[in-house]
């Protein structure tokens, strides 16, 4: 697991490089503010459904977004680690930084993680500062998710295929403050993805110039 960098005597020899261009200057040019939208929930909750209709909608309105999806990431940048406790954190911390520079960048950053913990959560609410951080709980019984189980990951979990599994041998710390809850067991993927937009444009994070009906 990578050492944390406040906690490396070298970082003394680095200097923070200041862009000459603003993040405002980026924002203004894509009429949106930089934000990280990160939906928590078990496994199943429809994370990465909603992640697809929500980029789907933004990008259909002239708004530029990424998603950063648990698995994907796992692919490539994450690929050393697995899912005990400590590798949990890292994964979410290393994903806290990448998202922190998109959204630096005036870019929606949209996560799919199932993040269970509460601290790791907050660590990234930190790292990318209160104001660009958006916490969507898809608050779904953990029963729902387990009828759904899209990857057969419960089946192996409830086998022992599956090692530190969240819900089922692992916990799942719900948020105690989130900005949005959506309760995907009683709402289609679609009417998820338009609550958070509407959030968004109540929170005056996506605006537009111009013809209003064409933005979200």
């Amino acid at each position: 697991m990578a050492t944390d960098a406040s906690k490396n005597p070298e970082i003394r020899n680095i200097t923070w490089h200041h862009a000459a261009v603003s993040r405002e200057d980026r924002e203004r040019l894509l009429n949106q503010c930089g934000t990280v939208i990160w939906l928590t929930g078990f496994s199943g909750s429809g994370k990465s459904t909603i992640a697809s209709a929500l980029d789907q909608m933004l990008i259909k309105s002239g708004h530029l977004t990424y998603i950063l999806d648990g698995d994907n990431i796992r692919h490539g940048l994450n690929a050393d680690l697995g899912f005990a406790p400590e590798d949990r954190a890292e994964n979410i911390r290393r994903v806290g930084e990448v998202a922190s520079l998109f959204a630096d960048a005036g870019l929606l950053v949209i996560t799919s993680f199932i993040s269970p913990y509460r601290r790791d959560r907050d660590r990234v609410r930190g790292i990318v500062g209160p104001e660009h951080f958006i916490e969507i709980h898809l608050d779904v019984p953990l029963e729902v998710c387990e009828q759904r189980d899209p990857k057969n990951l419960y089946k192996k979990a409830r086998a022992g295929e599956i090692k530190d599994f969240t819900g089922i041998t692992a916990p799942y710390e719900p948020p105690e403050t989130p900005e949005l809850k959506i309760d995907t067991s009683t709402c289609t993927p679609d009417a998820a993805a338009r609550c958070i937009v509407d959030y968004l444009r109540r929170r005056n994070i996506t605006y537009c110039s111009g013809d209003e009906s064409s933005c979200i």
